[in-house]
């Protein structure tokens, strides 16, 4: 038995010392080798992570080379309807509420175009303009309505001062077409909720009945020709 167990051993003889020091060493090589592996993914993926940078953190949009000047031709072009428009606005106002809409429309990744579309059909670019049924200002909303949401933005609530702020009104205006959006998860039915009410719009589709388009129609006419 011990004969046996002898020669079971000889064959396999013990692995030279030039074996085990490469097993000693191909951990090492394996974590170098990663780790350069990593480094390169990060190279060649960071030109990807800088172009997205605006989808994924408005605030820094800033940063991005080039992003100052598109920001700027943006406002100008923003300026020059707004310039064209019979407003009750001043000069100095425009130039602060073309600034606003740009920045109110970006803040949601929304087309400030679309925005100014939708300032042209609900209150043709008049500040002081109230609805037959109550709504106010640019955006044209209703007093209810925007007593619920000036909470949510941090505004302080005062009536029709608070409409008539050109400023005001355009904030608490995107954000209500932003909550729209997200409770109807369609542009059509939140643009037109947005003009006949959010509980209209809700009971049509309830009672499988037709939607309205022609509102809808009309921001989009207007939005082509901006």
């Amino acid at each position: 038995m011990e004969t046996r167990i002898l020669l079971i051993a000889g064959e396999h003889p013990p692995p030279p010392i030039f074996y085990k020091k490469i097993g000693l060493y191909l951990p090492r090589i394996f974590l170098k080798v990663t780790l350069f592996l990593i480094i390169l993914l990060s190279l060649l993926y960071l030109p990807h992570l800088n172009s997205r940078i605006q989808d994924f953190t408005p605030g820094m949009r800033h940063l991005i080379p080039g992003f100052q000047d598109e920001r700027e031709q943006m406002i100008r072009e923003i300026l020059a309807v707004l310039d064209k428009q019979q407003t009750d606005l001043a000069g100095v106002t425009k130039e602060a509420l073309a600034d606003v809409i740009y920045e109110e429309a970006s803040r949601y990744h929304y087309d400030p175009k679309f925005i100014l579309a939708f300032i042209a059909i609900e209150s043709s670019f008049r500040n002081w303009s109230v609805s037959e049924r109550g709504a106010k200002g640019l955006m044209q909303i209703m007093p209810y309505v925007a007593e619920s949401l000036a909470p949510k933005l941090g505004i302080e609530w005062m009536g029709d001062r608070t409409l008539f702020n050109p400023f005001l009104n355009i904030k608490m205006g995107i954000y209500y077409f932003s909550q729209l959006i997200l409770d109807f998860d369609d542009l059509g039915l939140a643009v037109t909720a947005y003009n006949y009410g959010p509980t209209y719009v809700k009971g049509l589709i309830q009672r499988n009945e037709k939607i309205p388009v022609g509102y809808y129609q009309r921001v989009l006419n207007v939005y082509h020709t901006l």
